[in-house]
Protein backbone atom coordinates (compact mmCIF):
# COMPACT_ATOMS: atom_id res chain seq x y z
CA UNK A 1 0.00 0.00 0.00
CA UNK A 2 1.35 3.41 -0.94
CA UNK A 3 1.79 5.70 2.02
CA UNK A 4 0.94 9.36 1.95
CA UNK A 5 4.04 11.51 2.04
CA UNK A 6 3.59 14.90 3.71
CA UNK A 7 4.56 17.81 1.50
CA UNK A 8 7.74 19.72 2.24
CA UNK A 9 7.37 22.95 4.11
CA UNK A 10 7.04 25.84 1.65
CA UNK A 11 7.54 28.70 4.07
CA UNK A 12 3.85 28.95 4.84
CA UNK A 13 3.04 30.69 1.59
CA UNK A 14 0.94 27.92 0.06
CA UNK A 15 -0.47 25.98 2.97
CA UNK A 16 -1.09 25.86 6.70
CA UNK A 17 1.61 23.33 7.51
CA UNK A 18 4.45 24.76 9.62
CA UNK A 19 7.85 23.37 10.56
CA UNK A 20 8.58 22.02 14.00
CA UNK A 21 11.67 24.18 14.47
CA UNK A 22 12.75 27.72 13.70
CA UNK A 23 15.78 26.41 11.83
CA UNK A 24 13.33 24.85 9.35
CA UNK A 25 11.76 28.28 8.84
CA UNK A 26 15.13 29.87 8.19
CA UNK A 27 16.31 27.02 5.98
CA UNK A 28 13.16 27.28 3.86
CA UNK A 29 13.75 30.94 2.96
CA UNK A 30 14.18 31.61 -0.75
CA UNK A 31 17.55 33.34 -1.02
CA UNK A 32 17.53 33.51 -4.83
CA UNK A 33 15.65 36.81 -4.88
CA UNK A 34 14.86 39.86 -2.80
CA UNK A 35 11.86 39.71 -0.49
CA UNK A 36 9.91 42.08 1.73
CA UNK A 37 9.40 42.16 5.47
CA UNK A 38 5.66 41.71 4.87
CA UNK A 39 6.15 38.54 2.82
CA UNK A 40 8.49 37.17 5.46
CA UNK A 41 5.99 37.90 8.24
CA UNK A 42 3.13 36.29 6.31
CA UNK A 43 5.15 33.11 5.83
CA UNK A 44 5.53 32.53 9.56
CA UNK A 45 1.87 32.24 10.55
CA UNK A 46 1.14 31.77 14.25
CA UNK A 47 4.81 31.71 15.17
CA UNK A 48 5.39 35.19 13.77
CA UNK A 49 6.13 37.00 17.03
CA UNK A 50 8.89 34.78 18.40
CA UNK A 51 10.28 33.83 15.00
CA UNK A 52 10.40 37.39 13.67
CA UNK A 53 11.87 38.74 16.89
CA UNK A 54 14.69 36.23 16.49
CA UNK A 55 15.12 36.82 12.76
CA UNK A 56 15.25 40.60 13.20
CA UNK A 57 17.48 40.55 16.31
CA UNK A 58 20.15 37.96 15.64
CA UNK A 59 21.69 39.64 12.54
CA UNK A 60 22.70 42.51 14.82
CA UNK A 61 24.67 40.08 16.99
CA UNK A 62 26.71 38.59 14.15
CA UNK A 63 28.71 40.09 11.24
CA UNK A 64 26.22 41.12 8.55
CA UNK A 65 26.20 43.52 5.55
CA UNK A 66 26.14 47.25 6.42
CA UNK A 67 22.70 48.74 6.95
CA UNK A 68 21.22 45.65 8.59
CA UNK A 69 20.23 47.42 11.81
CA UNK A 70 18.59 50.26 9.86
CA UNK A 71 16.35 47.78 8.00
CA UNK A 72 15.52 45.45 10.89
CA UNK A 73 15.54 47.86 13.85
CA UNK A 74 12.14 49.51 13.35
CA UNK A 75 10.21 46.25 12.75
CA UNK A 76 11.79 44.86 15.91
CA UNK A 77 10.60 47.87 17.92
CA UNK A 78 7.07 47.40 16.55
CA UNK A 79 7.12 43.65 17.26
CA UNK A 80 8.31 43.94 20.85
CA UNK A 81 5.77 46.69 21.55
CA UNK A 82 2.96 44.40 20.39
CA UNK A 83 4.23 41.60 22.63
CA UNK A 84 4.25 44.09 25.51
CA UNK A 85 0.71 45.20 24.62
CA UNK A 86 -0.50 41.58 24.59
CA UNK A 87 -1.57 41.47 20.93
CA UNK A 88 -2.44 37.99 19.66
CA UNK A 89 -2.10 38.79 15.96
CA UNK A 90 0.80 40.50 14.27
CA UNK A 91 0.38 43.93 12.67
CA UNK A 92 2.97 45.83 10.66
CA UNK A 93 2.42 49.20 8.95
CA UNK A 94 2.61 49.17 5.17
CA UNK A 95 5.76 51.28 5.16
CA UNK A 96 7.47 48.49 7.11
CA UNK A 97 5.85 45.62 5.22
CA UNK A 98 7.15 47.03 1.92
CA UNK A 99 10.75 47.30 3.10
CA UNK A 100 12.92 45.10 0.95
CA UNK A 101 15.47 42.61 2.22
CA UNK A 102 18.15 41.89 -0.37
CA UNK A 103 18.94 38.35 -1.42
CA UNK A 104 22.56 38.90 -0.33
CA UNK A 105 21.42 39.78 3.18
CA UNK A 106 19.07 36.77 3.21
CA UNK A 107 21.79 34.43 1.99
CA UNK A 108 24.26 35.68 4.59
CA UNK A 109 21.65 35.33 7.31
CA UNK A 110 20.59 31.79 6.34
CA UNK A 111 24.19 30.62 5.92
CA UNK A 112 25.39 31.95 9.27
CA UNK A 113 22.33 31.49 11.43
CA UNK A 114 21.01 28.03 10.49
CA UNK A 115 23.96 26.09 11.98
CA UNK A 116 23.74 28.12 15.20
CA UNK A 117 20.01 27.51 15.49
CA UNK A 118 20.39 23.79 14.83
CA UNK A 119 22.81 23.51 17.75
CA UNK A 120 20.58 25.55 20.05
CA UNK A 121 17.51 23.47 19.19
CA UNK A 122 19.18 20.38 20.58
CA UNK A 123 18.70 21.82 24.06
CA UNK A 124 15.58 23.96 23.54
CA UNK A 125 12.31 22.35 24.64
CA UNK A 126 9.02 23.32 26.28
CA UNK A 127 9.67 23.72 30.04
CA UNK A 128 9.02 26.08 32.93
CA UNK A 129 5.80 27.07 31.23
CA UNK A 130 4.80 29.61 33.87
CA UNK A 131 7.71 31.79 32.71
CA UNK A 132 6.61 31.93 29.08
CA UNK A 133 3.13 30.54 28.44
CA UNK A 134 0.76 32.96 30.17
CA UNK A 135 -0.36 36.35 28.90
CA UNK A 136 1.41 38.08 31.79
CA UNK A 137 4.61 36.14 31.10
CA UNK A 138 4.54 37.11 27.42
CA UNK A 139 3.94 40.77 28.30
CA UNK A 140 6.91 40.66 30.67
CA UNK A 141 9.07 39.42 27.80
CA UNK A 142 7.81 42.38 25.75
CA UNK A 143 8.51 44.77 28.65
CA UNK A 144 12.14 43.66 28.71
CA UNK A 145 12.63 43.34 24.94
CA UNK A 146 11.03 46.65 23.92
CA UNK A 147 13.65 49.00 25.45
CA UNK A 148 16.40 46.73 24.13
CA UNK A 149 14.88 47.04 20.64
CA UNK A 150 14.91 50.83 21.03
CA UNK A 151 18.62 50.64 21.88
CA UNK A 152 19.22 48.54 18.77
CA UNK A 153 17.40 51.11 16.64
CA UNK A 154 19.57 53.97 17.95
CA UNK A 155 23.02 54.61 16.42
CA UNK A 156 25.01 53.70 19.54
CA UNK A 157 28.60 52.65 18.73
CA UNK A 158 29.17 48.97 19.58
CA UNK A 159 25.78 48.98 21.29
CA UNK A 160 24.06 46.41 19.08
CA UNK A 161 25.53 43.06 20.06
CA UNK A 162 24.53 42.70 23.77
CA UNK A 163 20.85 43.73 23.38
CA UNK A 164 20.54 41.78 20.12
CA UNK A 165 21.78 38.61 21.82
CA UNK A 166 19.35 39.17 24.71
CA UNK A 167 16.36 39.69 22.41
CA UNK A 168 17.31 36.66 20.31
CA UNK A 169 17.38 34.49 23.43
CA UNK A 170 14.01 35.84 24.63
CA UNK A 171 12.59 35.23 21.15
CA UNK A 172 13.76 31.62 21.10
CA UNK A 173 12.19 31.07 24.50
CA UNK A 174 8.93 32.60 23.30
CA UNK A 175 8.85 30.62 20.06
CA UNK A 176 9.87 27.29 21.59
CA UNK A 177 8.00 27.83 24.91
CA UNK A 178 11.27 27.30 26.76
CA UNK A 179 11.22 29.13 30.09
CA UNK A 180 14.90 28.41 30.71
CA UNK A 181 15.84 30.25 27.51
CA UNK A 182 13.74 33.19 28.69
CA UNK A 183 15.61 33.22 32.03
CA UNK A 184 18.91 33.31 30.13
CA UNK A 185 17.47 36.14 28.03
CA UNK A 186 16.61 38.09 31.17
CA UNK A 187 20.16 37.61 32.47
CA UNK A 188 21.61 38.79 29.15
CA UNK A 189 19.25 41.79 29.24
CA UNK A 190 20.57 42.83 32.64
CA UNK A 191 24.13 42.36 31.42
CA UNK A 192 23.36 44.44 28.32
CA UNK A 193 22.07 47.33 30.40
CA UNK A 194 25.15 47.17 32.64
CA UNK A 195 27.53 47.08 29.66
CA UNK A 196 25.78 49.95 27.88
CA UNK A 197 25.76 52.02 31.08
CA UNK A 198 29.49 51.45 31.52
CA UNK A 199 30.24 52.32 27.89
CA UNK A 200 28.05 55.43 28.05
CA UNK A 201 29.77 56.58 31.25
CA UNK A 202 33.19 56.03 29.70
CA UNK A 203 32.24 57.96 26.55
CA UNK A 204 30.82 60.81 28.63
CA UNK A 205 33.94 60.97 30.78
CA UNK A 206 36.14 60.98 27.69
CA UNK A 207 34.09 63.79 26.12
CA UNK A 208 34.27 65.89 29.29
CA UNK A 209 38.02 65.33 29.53
CA UNK A 210 38.49 66.31 25.86
CA UNK A 211 36.48 69.51 26.22
CA UNK A 212 38.26 70.41 29.46
CA UNK A 213 41.66 69.88 27.85
CA UNK A 214 40.69 71.74 24.69
CA UNK A 215 39.43 74.85 26.47
CA UNK A 216 41.69 74.64 29.48
CA UNK A 217 38.78 74.54 31.94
Amino acid sequence: MQQDVPPEYDGGLHGPQKPARLSDIVRSMDTSQDTTIGALADSLGERAFGALMFIFAVPNAIPMPPGTSAILGLPLVILTWQVLAGRQSLWLPQVVRKRRISRDMLHTFVTKVTPIMARLERVLKPRLGFIVSSNIAERLIGLVAFPLALILFLPIPFGNIPPAAAIACLALGLAERDGLAVIVGYALSAASVAILAAVSSALYAAAVAFVTTLFGG
